[in-house]
């Protein structure tokens, strides 16, 4: 499985990377989603994109909306990993496409649970 990281905070994006690469990811990182969409464009093999909503250049909402409209990218699932927490922030984002949607400051265990939401991860067996 191969990742995303979308965020312009260098320490959110490890924190991020660093929780998806315990549950088996590669993950690759940008700064942003202009850098997210020439990443993609170079190579497109990503199973999950986590997009922060607040960036420069393309935030995260014109990513989504930029990869929605990319045939080829279609099956790329996108979750949103932001402080934008009112509700019609997040319906908006889901809207745009995004699968799913993820409110900072999160646990580890909260991403793995949105990871298992969206089929990316197998669900824990209970002891």
């Amino acid at each position: 499985m191969r990742a995303l990281v979308v965020d312009d905070s260098r320490t959110m994006r490890r924190i991020v990377a660093g929780i998806l690469e315990r549950q088996g990811f590669e993950v690759l990182q940008a700064e942003h989603g202009e850098e997210a969409l020439a990443v993609l464009e170079e190579d497109d093999r990503f199973d999950l994109l986590c997009i922060d909503w607040n960036m420069p250049v393309m935030d995260g909402l014109e990513l989504v909306a930029a990869v929605r409209k990319n045939r080829q990218w279609r099956n790329i699932t996108m979750m949103m990993v932001t402080t934008e927490a009112e509700q019609s922030q997040i319906v908006r984002a889901l809207a745009a496409g995004a699968h799913e949607y993820l409110i900072k400051p999160f646990t580890p265990e909260e991403l793995r649970a949105k990871l298992e939401l969206l089929g990316l991860v197998s669900v824990k067996e209970l002891a």
